[in-house]
């Protein structure tokens, strides 16, 4: 039997799965990277095939997040730039990478934001409105410059980093993941093409497992705004302790 007869559709489900989970939290990179890579593809391939799926899933995430009023432009708007620069730089040092090194950091990032979600410092000041001065701006110029170069480079995981790097700020995790969907689609946008570039694509695999993310995108900002920052709060901790124990004890 033709291989594409059975990985079609299981890239097409998992991408659901990863979907959901990259609109509410991160990580279904995490699902989707390691199953590509089974199906035969080099690293590098499967980490250029994803962006596909990545940047249609968020495409939709955005426009659900903007039909419910919930994406503050403005802000999402100032986070980008320096995150498509990051993205470009980060895509070009993807070509060859180390994946146990990878692993090792990533976990120990996603055990951080683990560390952090639970302890949720910023409750108090979600209360009140977020004033962004000269130096709050600055500060998220440069942490998205980083999230942009992490992003081009690997993308698994780095809904959790976005996801750290506004919790400091004091916003609630509904308006973080509406910005997070909005940058990560822009910065994508410019790492695919670098991908695209140096032939590190497989196109039936990646529009297959876009097709699964697409609608993933479109339900997670659904269950985004009806449950609230609570319910995503727990969904993130629980994907991170998950992921994070997963690349600890099985890299």
């Amino acid at each position: 039997m033709d291989p594409l007869y059975w990985q079609l559709p299981l890239l097409f489900a998992v991408g659901i799965i990863a979907g959901i989970l990259n609109v509410l939290a991160g990580g279904g990179s995490l699902l989707t990277l390691p199953l590509l890579i089974f199906m035969g593809l080099p690293s590098a391939v499967a980490n250029g095939t994803n962006r596909i799926a990545i940047f249609c899933q968020n495409l939709f995430a955005i426009r659900g997040f903007r039909s419910r009023g919930v994406l503050p432009l403005q802000l999402a708007l100032l986070c980008t730039p320096p995150a498509l620069l990051g993205s470009w730089l980060g895509a070009n040092l993807a070509i060859s990478i180390d994946d146990l090194m990878f692993k090792r950091i990533l976990a120990l990032v996603m055990l951080g934001v683990l560390i952090f979600t639970a302890l949720d410092p910023m409750k108090r000041i979600r209360q009140q409105e977020v004033v962004f001065g000269f130096w709050r701006k600055l500060i998220l110029v440069i942490s998205f410059f980083g999230v942009g170069v992490y992003g081009g480079f690997v993308q698994a995981g780095v809904g959790f980093i976005v996801i750290t790097a506004l919790l400091v700020h004091g916003l609630d995790l509904v308006r973080i993941n509406a910005i997070k969907v909005f940058v990560i689609f822009c910065y994508t946008f410019v790492a695919l093409g670098v991908f695209i570039y140096h032939g590190q694509i497989n196109y039936l695999l990646g529009f297959s497992l876009a097709a699964g993310n697409s609608i993933g995108g479109m339900l997670g900002p659904r269950l985004a705004v009806a449950k609230g920052h609570d319910w995503i709060k727990k969904v993130v901790t629980l994907t991170v302790a998950v992921f994070a124990l997963k690349l600890l004890l099985f890299p």
